[in-house]
């Protein structure tokens, strides 16, 4: 399925309300939830972006019913902002927290961003009277609320009326992150199917409005004075961007977008939501602008021109397909640029290679997945060995319980063994160059030739289901190389380790034409060189974007494996593991772009 195919199943049809038994729109669109606390995350070394947020926002409202297909695309973790710079935020953290969000950017006094609450940096802060987070910390935390530890609960898609966040950003914006909370009336059936698959949050989102719970996840435990119902919802729209600015300093600006209903309820409601926090506020195209400043907010508001205005990132965009859940963007090389004083030599001796990079994604869901994918444009020499042989897992037996699979490894190594063993030197490791001379001598091999022919064209390393209940571990590689090349290698290895004493491992191995195949037993050795029926499998169908054009891909299926973890499990932690089901990733490259997609299967 390439990036642009939507999902088989996906119904575009959008709704306002999240009450998809009725089948029409309510007369007031949802809104977004939203928290104070410091009004901008704490400022990080230019350049550094976050995984879970830059990218265009689907076009306005198309009449009821002709909205675009749902394209297919993953998941990504997310960052949340952290004192110092971007961190990312696995999905197993997700909302676990008894305040929700608690790592909180808060202004503090004397020009700098401290990091509150229980964990932060900084020392903790008396209970405020106001919500303890911000529209930041909401805007970053809405693109992955995880579900269980496992699966994601987030909305988002072409919906709703009037401007997008990035018609009213900055044109000049170095990255953006976007979230849409009207999504596609499947969407929410999808969403909410998902969620009250986990412990975590079946109760949670057990209602109609996903804006709501999440707003309830927010400020559990919280001692906010705020009400959803009426500071909050009176005047929030349905959409939120985010974008880092070039500041001409060390540290980017920053600029939040929020769609409002009504200019004098969103001030009044911010400030509530701020509770004493400095910041700055302006109005553009229906759009809250939040600065770190009002001069900034000002600025932003009265600009000539927008994001929308450029180029690079509505191609990105349409390259990317459809925008799902959360998308985001972001110009590589304009980043390295603006980080280049803190380069070595080397690395800013690489800028050419990405100066005209740029990086777009989205999260989605399907009632069987969740899935974050990306495109990569502009950047040059990305497979210098030229055009990559598929990485065909779905070759593979059918039993298979969870395969890696890589081409190209053979050119890397021959292309690049020269800076290899330059690396080695300059870093003084005596532990790499010690292994690399007793390879050569130890061993008798040439390098980097007999590596090369080891790894081959295509490297496919395999685990099979069978045999793991009782111990019987049955695990290979198919290599797509010299078969006879590679047979001479191994025997090389072989003997020098039975001539050294250290006793040579028994292999099995078969070669075949143009595919050299080694395992533990000889009865898998036979199985994994033969055509096997991995590609039939539903399983493996759902999990793997792209199987036939994918140059790398992981596959694990999950429910072939569980008996080995869960039994060490109890309770919820056992019941959210038992919901997962899969999980498959799978990348394909060019010399100047890339594509990937990375989904994890629910039960």
């Amino acid at each position: 399925m390439s990036v642009n195919n939507p999902p088989s199943g996906q119904d575009p049809d959008r709704t306002t309300a999240y009450n998809w038994n009725q089948g029409q729109q309510p007369e007031n669109p949802p809104t977004m939830p939203m928290s104070s606390g410091g009004p901008y995350p704490p400022q990080q070394p230019y350049g550094q972006q976050a995984q879970g947020g830059y990218g265009q926002q689907p076009p306005p409202q198309q009449p009821y019913g002709q909205q675009p297909p749902y394209g297919q695309q993953p998941q990504q973790p997310q960052q949340q902002w952290q004192q110092g710079g971007w961190q990312q935020q696995q999905p197993q953290q997700g909302w676990q927290q008894e305040q929700g969000w608690q790592q909180q950017a808060q202004y503090a006094q004397g020009g700098g961003w401290q990091q509150q609450g229980p964990d932060g940096a900084g020392p903790p802060q008396p209970p405020r009277k106001g919500p303890k987070t911000w529209i930041i910390a909401v805007a970053a935390a809405l693109a992955v609320v995880l579900l269980g530890g496992g699966a994601v609960w987030a909305v988002g898609a072409i919906g709703g009326g009037g401007a997008q966040p990035h018609e009213v950003l900055p044109a000049d914006s170095l990255a953006y992150a976007r979230l849409d909370l009207d999504p596609a009336a499947n969407q929410k059936v999808a969403l909410f199917q998902l969620a009250r698959k986990f412990t975590a949050t079946k109760d949670t989102f057990s209602g109609e409005d996903p804006r709501k719970a999440l707003f309830d996840t927010i400020t559990q435990g919280d001692d906010s004075k705020v009400d959803f119902a009426q500071d909050v919802d009176p005047w929030l729209g349905s959409r939120i961007g985010f974008a880092a600015v070039p500041s001409g300093k060390d540290e980017p600006d920053f600029a939040v977008a929020v769609q409002v209903t009504d200019e004098e309820l969103a001030k009044a409601g911010i400030a509530k939501l701020m509770d004493g926090d400095r910041y700055g506020i302006a109005f553009r195209d229906d759009y809250a602008l939040l600065a770190a400043s009002q001069e900034l907010a000002d600025k932003y508001a009265q600009a000539e021109g927008s994001l929308g205005d450029n180029a690079d990132f509505n191609d990105d965009i349409a390259a990317l397909g459809e925008q799902g859940v959360l998308s985001f963007w972001a110009h590589v090389g304009s980043i390295a640029e603006a980080t280049k004083k803190a380069m070595t030599p080397e690395q800013a001796a690489g800028l050419q290679q990405v100066k005209d990079a740029r990086f777009a994604g989205a999260l989605r869901f399907d009632s069987a997945y969740v899935e974050l994918a990306g495109v990569v444009n502009g950047a040059k020499g990305m497979t210098p060995q030229g055009d990559l042989p598929p990485a065909n897992l779905g070759v593979l037996p059918a039993s298979t319980a969870g395969a890696l699979s890589i081409s190209g490894l053979d050119q890397v190594l021959t292309k690049n063994w020269a800076n290899i063993e330059k690396q080695a030197t300059a870093t003084g490791s005596a532990d790499v160059q010690q292994m690399l001379a007793q390879i050569k001598t130890r061993y008798g091999l040439e390098l980097p030739g007999d590596l090369a022919t080891l790894f081959g064209k295509n490297f496919t390393f395999a685990v099979d289901s069978e045999g793991l209940s009782d111990n019987q571990f049955r695990a290979g590689a198919r290599i797509a190389t010299d078969p006879a090349r590679a047979q001479a290698v191994l025997d090389k290895i072989q003997q020098a380790m039975a001539n050294g004493g250290q006793g040579a491992p028994q292999i099995a191995k078969v070669a075949g034409d143009g595919v050299f195949t080694v395992a533990t037993t000889d009865d898998y050795a036979k199985k994994l060189a033969e055509t096997g029926t991995l590609a039939d499998s539903e399983t493996f169908k759902t999990a793997i974007a792209d199987p036939d054009e994918a140059n790398m891909a992981l596959f694990v299926d999950l429910d072939k494996i569980e008996s080995l973890y869960l039994n060490s499990m109890q309770g919820d932690e056992k019941a959210n593991a038992q919901v997962l089901k899969a999980v498959g990733m799978s990348t394909s490259m060019t010399d100047s772009s890339a594509t990937f997609s990375l989904r994890v299967l629910v039960n």
